[in-house]
């Protein structure tokens, strides 16, 4: 079997199709040769029908149900290289998972390689580095950094993986001040479709290297990374819910105030549709609320309370702490729900947010409206995520003033109904886009075409072209695929 005449994916998630199209997806291997397998890595390896297959490609969005045909639980560089040679050989297409918290679509009939075992993680205070192996969450990293005063650029989640969010670019509450995460990757650890173990960094393999940081999972899996860390001890941070009934006077008050905000600010306000669950407490329980969320990492703590002072009386506030907290407590920022849930994603940027804009946001995502739509962030962009990298890499999204990203529930019965709702929202936006969208905001797409449309003029081109190099036979050609 060519790895040309395999399914790609399918056009809707797998965990909506029926047990016989989910069966029809998965061919069979001879059990010798999953036993050969099984004598090549360290790891545990399932098969299509085993015990336990479920629990290992489980993802954290569980609205997508995986169904490789065969699945390795990776310990070690070594694991993953002769997980794709094995794969290559058989005319598999490969996929990688480290936390669950990427996938947007089913990889069906994959080689499947998690990589959560994979918990090396070693950081040098006086280089001010880290190495990080791909199973590693971001909360263990900022909490080891936090020791030598130090921290990464983590995103709205500490419970996301390093390697993942950062080879799509990384967007954190740090990135104002200090770029995207990937700005910050020295060196990276991957194993390519043939089988090789290399590192990469601005010396060897440059273009790779390039391509790499931000290109996602286009050219191979990566096994570990080395980052530069920032200097940090704290932040005045946090976040604030207003009342829905004032969403218009908020998100008017965060136009006009987030502008003129110095970039040691990284903040966004983002529309939440609260479930009526016990989880949820009282004041936002069935609510429909606006979130600000605002993070200050200068070293004027007092400069941090001033600057967010205007903000905390833009409407009731019914929950929330803006104040001093430590580097390893960023998830008090954005709250991000922990436990795994279904769910739709989309984002776009804009290219500003003016008085125009937020009126056709509340027309579309207001609370008047009953549509399932679970959040709309919208968050400022600029100061360093606007500039280009030290050493240059694929990064997109650096031309947008705002990045929008909204999810809905991703349950079946609403299947059609929340992308539908979330496209509709966006689309409202539409006339005020910027090009560009940041990867991981991307969510599901309709085509290789609006992958394409992501990146700057050129970089696509670019790093189509050093895919036909390293990947030629597409043996990784699930996600966002180039």
């Amino acid at each position: 079997m060519s790895l040309t005449e395999l399914p790609r994916e399918p056009e809707q998630p797998v965990a909506l199709l029926d047990a016989d199209a989910i069966d029809s997806l998965v061919p069979p291997f001879p059990a010798a040769d999953v036993d050969e397998l099984r004598g090549l890595v360290h790891g545990p390896v399932y098969a299509a029908g085993d015990d336990g297959l479920a629990a290992e490609v489980a993802t954290w969005n569980v609205a997508v149900q995986r169904t490789p045909a065969i699945a390795v639980g990776a310990t070690c560089a070594a694991d993953v290289a002769a997980a794709v040679s094995w794969a290559v050989a058989r005319g598999l297409r490969v996929a990688v998972q480290a936390t669950g918290h990427g996938p947007v679509r089913n990889a069906a009939g994959s080689m499947m390689i998690t990589t959560r075992r994979m918990q090396g993680l070693f950081i040098d205070p006086e280089r001010r580095t880290v190495r990080v192996e791909a199973g590693v969450k971001w909360k263990r990293l900022m909490e080891s950094a936090a020791e030598f005063g130090l921290a990464g650029l983590c995103g709205s989640s500490s419970d996301v993986g390093v390697v993942g969010y950062t080879l799509g670019g990384g967007l954190g509450s740090l990135g104002r001040k200090h770029g995207f995460a990937a700005d910050h990757v020295r060196a990276v650890e991957i194993v390519t479709a043939d089988g090789r173990q290399r590192t990469l960094s601005a010396d060897s393999e440059p273009e790779l290297f390039w391509a790499v940081r931000g290109g996602k999972g286009n050219f191979g899996v990566v096994t570990a990374l080395e980052l530069e860390l920032v200097p940090l001890t704290g932040l005045y941070a946090g976040g604030i819910f207003f009342a829905g009934e004032d969403m218009a006077a908020v998100l008017h008050a965060f136009r006009r105030w987030a502008p003129a905000l110095p970039e040691e600010v990284s903040t966004s306000v983002a529309i939440l549709r609260m479930p009526d669950a016990e989880f949820v407490p009282p004041p936002l329980r069935g609510q429909t609320a606006v979130h600000l969320r605002y993070a200050y990492c200068g070293t004027d703590l007092d400069e941090g309370e001033r600057l967010v002072e205007p903000m905390r009386t833009a409407g009731r506030a019914l929950l929330g702490f803006i104040g001093p907290i430590r580097t390893d407590e960023t998830d008090a920022i954005h709250m991000d729900p922990v436990d795994p849930m279904p769910a739709w994603e989309k984002g776009l940027l804009l290219a500003d947010l003016t008085e125009e804009i937020v009126d056709a946001l509340l027309g579309a995502a207001g609370p008047q409206l009953d549509i399932p739509l679970a959040m709309l962030e919208v968050r400022l962009m600029g100061g360093a995520l606007a500039r280009p990298a030290p050493v240059p890499n694929a990064v997109p999204g650096r031309s947008g003033a705002y990045a929008v990203y909204a999810i809905g529930p991703g349950i079946p019965e609403l299947a059609h109904v929340v992308p539908a709702v979330v496209r509709g929202v966006l689309a409202v936006l539409g006339p005020w886009r910027s090009p560009e969208t940041v990867i991981n905001f991307l969510g599901d797409v309709s085509g290789p075409g609006e992958v394409a449309a992501a990146y700057p003029p050129g970089v696509h081109q670019r790093l189509a072209d050093v895919k036909a190099a390293v990947d030629p036979e597409r043996v990784f050609s699930f996600g966002h695929a180039i």
